[in-house]
């Protein structure tokens, strides 16, 4: 049997292994793979963060600045990434090859996605809208918040979040109604057939020139849009500030209801006259009865 080790060969061999282990290629390239993974990460979110700086100070798009600041980071991830196995010894080149068919495998399952993506892309090279605008896409009302890589993030007017998919917004209609400094309010008013159209007009046009926030040029104009059932329907047309629009169009409408009864100008509600007819059992009307009753020589 043999003899057990003394305390001085167990700490002897553990020293022996230890020196093994510190000379060792491999543990030298753990090292550096891990060193250049750490540092490349602190690098790759510094440059992004300048990168976001410098954009700022150009003055460049809230929307397009997020984009790129993505999408750099991510790019120098990879770079990292692949510079890090590259140290640890593993051969980038079949890893490359090895990623590219993987990744065409997953672009086909994704290919939803990547349809988001390259819609998100195009997005941000076209611009038909700016972070801050009012918008219309798909149905959906509201302040554009960011575009992302996927998603398109709107902030509905009674303040919740409202996510479109990148590529439905793309291939819906945008509406943008801040893409300009002017907007034109359409305010539709009926009048009854027995009122002035003339002088409906003139209360009309008066009230608008009153409002300090309605423009003067382009002119505020009346129009007669055509003969409803009850009303001969006007159009008052008048420009505002785009910010102005909606506190504008309240105060019009207002002005309206309250002044035009003061003007003698009635505003006519849907009516409908309705005839009774009384039908005795064999379908003759009760009035044609009545009066063969009264007149016997009345069929």
């Amino acid at each position: 049997m043999a003899a057990p080790a003394s305390l001085a060969e167990i700490t002897g061999n553990a020293g022996d292994l230890l020196g093994r282990l510190a000379s060792s290629e491999w543990l030298w390239r753990i090292g550096v793979a891990l060193a250049i993974a750490l540092v490349g990460m602190w690098l790759a979110r510094l440059l992004s963060k300048g990168l976001d700086r410098v954009m700022t100070r150009v003055g460049m798009d809230l929307i397009l600045r997020d984009f790129l600041r993505n999408i750099a980071y991510v790019v120098l991830l990879v770079v990292v990434l692949v510079a890090a196995l590259d140290a640890l010894g593993v051969p980038t080149t079949s890893l490359l090859a090895v990623l590219g068919a993987a990744g065409l495998a997953i672009g086909l399952a994704l290919k939803d996605s990547l349809s988001n993506i390259a819609s998100g892309v195009m997005l941000i090279v076209l611009r038909p809208f700016r972070a801050g605008d009012a918008v219309q896409i798909a149905g959906q009302e509201g302040v554009v918040e960011r575009v992302g890589i996927f998603q398109t993030v709107l902030r509905a007017y009674q303040n919740h979040d409202i996510t479109l998919p990148n590529s439905e917004v793309t291939t819906s209609p945008i509406v943008n109604f801040t893409s300009r400094g002017e907007r034109r309010i359409d305010l539709p008013v009926g009048v009854g057939y027995g009122d002035d159209i003339r002088h409906a007009r003139e209360v009309l046009l008066g009230l608008a020139k009153a409002h300090p926030r309605v423009l003067a040029t382009p002119e505020t104009d009346v129009l007669v849009s055509g003969l409803g059932e009850s009303s001969v329907n006007l159009v008052l047309r008048a420009w505002v500030k785009t910010p102005d629009f909606v506190a504008v169009r309240s105060d019009l409408t207002e002005a309206i209801h309250r002044d035009f009864a003061q003007a003698g100008v009635s505003i006519p509600f849907p009516q409908r006259d309705l005839h009774v007819y009384h039908h005795d059992a064999d379908g003759r009307p009760l009035a044609q009865i009545t009066a063969a009753v009264e007149d016997p020589d009345r069929g």
